[in-house]
């Protein structure tokens, strides 16, 4: 065997094991890409399946939930566009109460969701019979379809507030004779818990509850959950317990002053808005009331002038 032909078997000895190496490693990679997948799919399914099972307050949340959350949420996660998007409504979420009920995720994708299931709504409708709109109104209905979830989440923001704005007043004064009886703020917060109307102050009271627990310090869990709520009458109450609580104050005298000028506030404010309802009646009485009051008090008296010997 000459020196060439040697040179040249060396070289295919050392190609045909370069090639076994390279294909072994790619056997090796696709079985590693095969088992993940499969595992991020079973991880997939069964977290699909857990957020089936959380109901919803929202009946087009709760029927529409398995085709945005299997389909739409892969398609927006992680994207950066939605990402600033996504912490404004992660917030408003906490404070509309729905922190259980829709991710950030699941929120965007129920938005883009929208856009196409309110036009298929309205073709529905049209196609029944049942509403004669332009095929131009009917593709509006997706700009209303992605708002939509906007002024849900909005309306369930303002209606919690007035629930906790109703509720705040009983609670301090709960906490006032807890402390004064002899419990220590973070022992009259648990007993609120446990003995109070449940709501969702009482809840976010018992958020607050568990931040401490964990180690969480009380200016700082209370900040937070002045942040969840979002209400003026939180923040001022929260500020001034921090302060009490920094300065070494009497926790007990400080909440009693809050319920007694919070009851105030509440009285200031029906007063006011009493006095705009009336202002507000004032229309509807000079349109409607007063002139059928006038017909039938000057009714007779011009059929009198008109008809002087009777009505015919």
């Amino acid at each position: 065997m000459t020196d060439s032909q040697f040179e040249l078997m060396t070289a295919r000895y050392q190609f045909i094991v370069g090639a076994a190496y390279a294909l072994v490693f790619a056997g090796g990679f696709l079985l590693a890409r095969t088992i993940l997948a499969e595992q991020e799919s079973r991880a997939a399914q069964e977290n699909l399946s857990d957020r089936r099972d959380i109901k919803s307050s929202n009946a087009l949340v709760q029927m529409t939930r398995p085709f945005f959350s299997q389909y739409v949420v892969p398609m927006i996660r992680n994207r950066p566009f939605w990402e600033e998007r996504k912490r404004v409504y992660r917030r408003k979420l906490v404070s509309a109460g729905l922190r259980d009920e829709l991710t950030a995720d699941e929120f965007v994708a129920f938005k883009v969701f929208n856009i196409f299931v309110f036009p298929m709504i309205g073709a529905f409708l049209k196609a029944g019979g049942f509403i004669d709109a332009s095929a131009w109104l009917i593709l509006a209905a997706g700009v209303v379809g992605f708002f939509y979830p906007d002024f849900w989440v909005n309306s369930r923001i303002t209606d919690r507030q007035k629930k906790i704005g109703r509720a705040l007043p009983f609670i301090i004064d709960l906490l006032a004779l807890s402390t004064e009886a002899g419990l220590d703020f973070v022992g009259a917060i648990g007993k609120v818990v446990d003995k109070a109307t449940p709501g969702p102050l009482v809840d976010e009271f018992s958020q607050l509850l568990k931040e401490m627990k964990l180690g969480s310090s009380r200016s700082e869990s209370m900040r937070e959950m002045a942040g969840r709520i979002g209400m003026q009458e939180m923040n001022s109450f929260v500020a001034i317990l921090v302060s009490a609580d920094q300065m070494g104050a009497s926790i007990g005298k400080i909440l009693r002053q809050q319920s007694e000028q919070m009851r105030i506030d509440r009285m200031l404010k029906a007063e006011k808005a009493g006095a705009a309802a009336a202002s507000k009646v004032l229309l509807p009485l000079v349109l409607f009331i007063l002139p059928a009051v006038m017909i039938m008090i000057g009714g007779p008296f011009g059929l009198g002038f008109i008809y002087p010997e009777g009505v015919p």
